[in-house]
C-alpha cells in the first residue's frame, strides 16, 4: 500500500508542476503537508471528512492552517477528477482577520527623501527610485521591468503586470523631474530605467535595500501608501482599482477601511463631544 500511495503522490506532483504550473515553493510544501498527513494518519483516501478536521484542528495558526488545507483540498479534487475517489472533499478555509495594509504618509517619505545624498548619480536614482514608486503605485517587480520607451507625455505604460494586464499610470511631474535628472547624469546606455552602478538591470533585492535605508520598510509599503493617499484625497475606489492593476475591486476595498479609520480618528481628535473634557 505504501507503494501505491507513494505512486499516487508522484502522479499528484506531477499534475502539480506541469498542469497546475506551480513554483517549486508551494510544490514542496504541499507535498510535505500530504506526507504528514500521511505519516500521522494512514493512507489520505481512506480517511473522513471527520479524522481530517481532526487533524487540521491541531493547528492553532490560521495561516498555517489554511495553507495545509489548500493542500488537502487539491489533493482530493485531483483524485476525485481521476476517479480515484468517490469524495469530493472541500473544506473551506478559516477566516482570516484582515490586516490594514502599512503605509507612510507624505511626510515620512519626504523625511525619508531628504536622507539622501544627491551629490552623486547612484543618489540621484536612490531619490527618484522611490518617488517614482510613491507617484505610480507600481509593483517592484513591474518598475524594475519598466523600460525608457514605456515613460512617455507624463505617462506610465505598465507591461509586465500580473495576470499579463498592461495599464497605464500618470506620473506626477516631480517623480518625472526626479527621473530625467538621474538619466541625465547616468550617463549609461541602457533601455532599462533602474540600473546598478555597473550599468546593469537593478534586482530586487538592491531596490528592497535602498526604499529600506532610507523609508525603514519594504517597497511594496510605497504602493500601499500610494493607495492610501489617493483615498485618503477623496478618489474614486475604481479608479485606484485601475491605478493599482487590481483585477477585482474587493481586492481594493482594504483601503476603504484606512478611510474609515482615518474619518474616526478625526472625529474623535477634533469634535467637541469626542475629546475627553479636561479637569
Amino acid at each position: 500500500m505504501q507503494n501505491a500511495e507513494g505512486d499516487l503522490l508522484d502522479a499528484f506532483e506531477e499534475y502539480l508542476r506541469i498542469v497546475k504550473g506551480v513554483g517549486e515553493k508551494t510544490l514542496a510544501a504541499y507535498l510535505g503537508d500530504l506526507r504528514r498527513l500521511r505519516e500521522r494518519h494512514g493512507d489520505p483516501l481512506k480517511l473522513d471528512t471527520e479524522q481530517i478536521l481532526a487533524y487540521l484542528s491541531t493547528f492553532e495558526n490560521k495561516r498555517t492552517l489554511n495553507r495545509k488545507l489548500a493542500s488537502i483540498n487539491a489533493f482530493y479534487r485531483f483524485c476525485h477528477q481521476r476517479k480515484l475517489s468517490d469524495k469530493r472533499l472541500a473544506i473551506p478555509m478559516a477566516r482570516l482577520p484582515r490586516e490594514l495594509p502599512k503605509y507612510l504618509s507624505y511626510d515620512e517619505i519626504l523625511a525619508g527623501l531628504e536622507r539622501i545624498d544627491r551629490s552623486s548619480w547612484i543618489g540621484k536614482r536612490d531619490y527618484a527610485l522611490i518617488l517614482f514608486l510613491y507617484a505610480s503605485g507600481c509593483r517592484i517587480s513591474e518598475a524594475l521591468a519598466a523600460q525608457r520607451r514605456d515613460i512617455a507625455e507624463g505617462w506610465l505604460k505598465i507591461r509586465y503586470a500580473k495576470g499579463e494586464k498592461e495599464r497605464m499610470v500618470p506620473l506626477a511631474p516631480v517623480a518625472l523631474e526626479a527621473l530625467e535628472e538621474y538619466l541625465a547624469e547616468s550617463d549609461l546606455r541602457s533601455e532599462a530605467l533602474w540600473l546598478n552602478y555597473r550599468g546593469e538591470p537593478l534586482s530586487r533585492i538592491s531596490a528592497y535595500k535602498i526604499v529600506k535605508k532610507y523609508l525603514g520598510v519594504s517597497p511594496h509599503v510605497l504602493r500601499h501608501s500610494f493607495a492610501s493617499a489617493l483615498i485618503l484625497g477623496g478618489a474614486d475606489l475604481r479608479v485606484v482599482q485601475e491605478l493599482l492593476g487590481h483585477s477585482s475591486l474587493l481586492t481594493t476595498q482594504i483601503y476603504t477601511h484606512i478611510e474609515r479609520r482615518h474619518l474616526q480618528e478625526t472625529v474623535l481628535k477634533h469634535h467637541p463631544v469626542a475629546r475627553k473634557e479636561e479637569k
